[in-house]
């Protein structure tokens, strides 16, 4: 297994040299604390020993006094922790002062998908694919509750809210893949709300957004993601406790309506039964239950539901479904 496919890794790879000046921050923060209160708790645990009820011991206080030891003591501590303050001062508002330069991508976070779109106008959902050596800010917001963007190589992560944008900068120096996650508790599904950082170098990225089709060749992948984030398999997948037609294979089928007539299960019949499912295309021997979707469904995502349905994706995934006629 790759290290970055653990769900969960204590000190994940840093991608830009904010990363790693975010982990020496942290890394000789943590030595002053141990310096700082190990001497403290070491000499608490000898004086509780050494003065301990019925042990022999002086117990008598001593008339030596050093004023520049206690000036020391404390003037010393303070300056070391204000060095900290101010680094870390410094990181803070230098991670809120994106360049003028920087690329700007759209990020939109819903129960449970992350979407991005690219200036160019290629769209992503739960994959973020971006160039190193090029400062990169995530304007986002939420579709719905608090999501939290979570980008671990980075250090960094930014809460989405509803009807406020939020940004977050960087610029990566190091390619490779990384994990993306909510960081913040949002609802049943709030842990599959992950995915994934692909950093690459400019050429690599100019040849993906050309090449790779990032709104066209991911379409089904993608589709599979809204399917899931929508809940249809509550209903459509095998097991589901609601009596639904199984969606495997349905593309281009033949599907008796309880008029009587037959349709064929073309693109044009399956939108409309996502946007309206209550118009007169009642499948036999279903009752009607789902609810309509129109002004719920943004386009581009029923797009991408559509592809996934087309594909032979849905086919595998539900092809352990019974047979049987279809609403």
């Amino acid at each position: 297994m790759n290290p970055t496919d653990l769900a969960l890794q204590l000190w994940p790879a840093a991608a830009s040299a904010t990363a790693v000046e975010t982990d020496w921050l942290i890394l000789a923060f943590t030595v002053l604390t141990l310096l700082l209160t190990v001497p403290v708790f070491v000499a608490i645990t000898w004086f509780a020993i050494r003065y301990r009820q019925g042990e022999e011991a002086d117990r008598s206080h001593g008339n030596t006094r050093s004023v520049l030891i206690e000036i020391s003591w404390m003037l010393i501590p303070f300056l070391l922790t204000l060095i900290f303050f101010v680094w870390g001062a410094r990181l803070f508002f230098v991670s809120k002062q994106a360049p003028g330069d920087a690329m700007v991508v759209e990020a939109i976070g819903r129960q449970w998908m992350w979407k991005f779109q690219h200036p160019t106008g290629q769209s992503e959902i739960n994959d973020l694919h971006l160039p190193i050596g090029q400062p990169i800010k995530i304007r986002m917001i939420s579709q719905d509750v608090i999501h939290n963007l979570y980008l671990p190589a980075l250090r960094m992560q930014m809460a989405t809210l509803p009807d406020r944008y939020t940004e977050l900068w960087f610029k990566a120096d190091r390619t490779g893949s990384y994990r993306l996650y909510c960081s913040e508790y949002c609802g049943t599904d709030h842990s599959k709300m992950d995915g994934n950082l692909t950093l690459m170098t400019q050429a690599d990225y100019a040849a993906w957004l050309q090449n790779a089709g990032a709104n066209q060749g991911g379409q089904a992948g993608a589709g599979r993601v809204v399917y899931e984030s929508y809940g249809c398999g509550n209903c459509h997948d095998p097991g589901a406790k609601v009596r639904a037609p199984a969606l495997a294979g349905l593309y281009g089928r033949e599907v008796k309506l309880a008029d009587g007539r037959t349709v064929t299960a073309d693109e044009t019949y399956l939108r409309d039964k996502i946007l309206n499912p209550n118009r007169q295309k009642l499948a036999a021997d279903y009752r009607q239950v789902m609810p309509a979707f129109r002004n719920v469904i943004p386009n581009d995502d029923l797009d991408r539901l559509l592809a996934y349905l087309k594909s032979s994706g849905a086919t595998a995934q539900q092809e352990a479904t019974p047979g049987g006629p279809v609403q």
